[in-house]
């Protein structure tokens, strides 16, 4: 290797590391790995593995496959060939033509065509973490019999990426948990913020009411007096209500803005159930804090509604900008309802929330649902 590639490889690492240093979320910083090593590289295809207890993988990032490529080659691969030894055996695999290998095979018919091909465990210590894959190295024109394919200095470059990748990974998962751990905190300490600031209120309020209801056939007077004392012991639990929630603006909005903390929470949603939910965002531009944070609820409560009520399969939020502003929609196929007749029910699943959210931003939120055939909840917000 020349001194001059030498530099080239040396300063290509240096920008990937970088850049995966520059995420905290552990999706953002697999993406960032299989990009920055595929760009380093000069493959066609790339892919980073992180494998789950049950001969499969919890996370499978792709780069240079598109969307719709993705789509056809279907469900995530599992844990065997050659896969299964750099996983099981934490061992580099580099091959002239991947097709030729005796442990080749149950590739998808859609799976694009692949040749040369190099593998690298990412490991820490004794842990693999999951497996880095390279294929089609661009430089290598002709039948694979009839070019190079990667090097042995491939290797050695990707082997120092994959290490890196260890690190980069490693912190982002401390990071995940101690944001997780915090989460947890702070919701006992909102809990016992609303057993002190609330629960006052609402035992005056049933006290009161029950006078009133005693009062209401031999001093009406007396009894509206008490009614009207319920209405404001009643104001009063909801401000205080209102003050502890509006208090937690989440440190993760915060620290991380709108789109970094909805993927987070989205993707901890698609791991906790069995229904597919996704994030996807354009042209977005930083929003008035308030604004941030009500369409963060607004989304959290459509979520929950269609995880916990809709019996959804799959479930999308989606925010774009839109001017100054942006729109969010929150789209499930589950079991839908008539909006009418459930507020004549008495029953809102927090669509009067959501709406008071809207509202209270200068923004508005429809519902567009029917039953049998999903629900969408779209907010727009003016911005700034």
């Amino acid at each position: 290797m020349s001194s001059r590639s030498s530099r080239r490889g040396i300063e290509a690492v240096s920008a990937a590391v970088l850049a995966m240093s520059r995420h905290l979320e552990v999706r953002e910083v697999l993406q960032t790995i299989v990009s920055s090593a595929r760009e380093l590289l000069e493959a066609q295809y790339a892919a980073l593995g992180v494998p789950d207890d049950h001969g499969g993988f919890a996370q499978f990032v792709v780069d240079g496959v598109s969307d719709e490529q993705w789509k056809a080659i279907g469900p995530l691969p599992r844990q065997h060939g050659i896969l299964a030894a750099m996983l099981h055996e934490a061992t580099p695999q580099r091959l002239r033509d991947v097709k030729s290998d005796p442990r080749f095979g149950g590739w998808p018919s859609a799976h694009p065509d692949m040749a040369d091909f190099l593998g690298m465990p990412v490991v820490d210590g004794d842990e693999i973490l999951g497996a880095l894959f390279l294929a089609n190295k661009r430089c290598a024109a002709g039948p694979p019999e009839d070019r190079g394919g990667f090097t042995e200095e491939d290797e050695e470059l990707l082997r120092t990426l994959a290490a890196h990748a260890a690190i980069a990974l490693t912190n982002a998962r401390l990071y995940e948990r101690s944001r997780e751990l915090t989460l947890a905190g702070e919701r006992a300490r909102i809990a016992h913020e609303l057993h002190d600031a609330v629960s006052q209120k609402l035992f005056s309020l049933r006290l009161t009411a029950q006078a009133a209801s005693a009062l209401v056939a031999r001093d009406p007077e007396r009894a509206r007096e008490e009614l009207r004392q319920v209405a404001a012991l009643a104001a009063e639990a909801a401000d205080e209500l209102r003050a502890v929630v509006v208090e937690l603006r989440p440190a993760a909005l915060d620290e991380d803005g709108l789109l970094a903390t909805l993927r987070t929470q989205v993707g901890v949603l698609d791991r906790a159930h069995s229904a597919r939910v996704s994030f996807g965002h354009r042209h977005v531009r930083a929003l008035p804090a308030a604004q941030e944070e009500a369409l963060l609820r607004v989304a959290q409560e459509a979520l929950h509604n269609a995880l916990r009520h809709a019996d959804a399969s799959s479930v999308t939020v989606r925010l774009e900008g839109r001017g100054r502003g942006a729109v969010l929609t929150v789209r499930d196929d589950g079991r839908g309802f008539d909006p009418s007749a459930v507020r004549r029910a008495g029953r809102h699943l927090g669509l009067v929330s959501m709406r008071d959210r809207a509202d209270g931003v200068g923004g508005g939120l429809t519902v567009d649902s029917a039953p049998g055939r999903g629900t969408v909840i779209e907010m727009e917000v003016p911005g700034g």
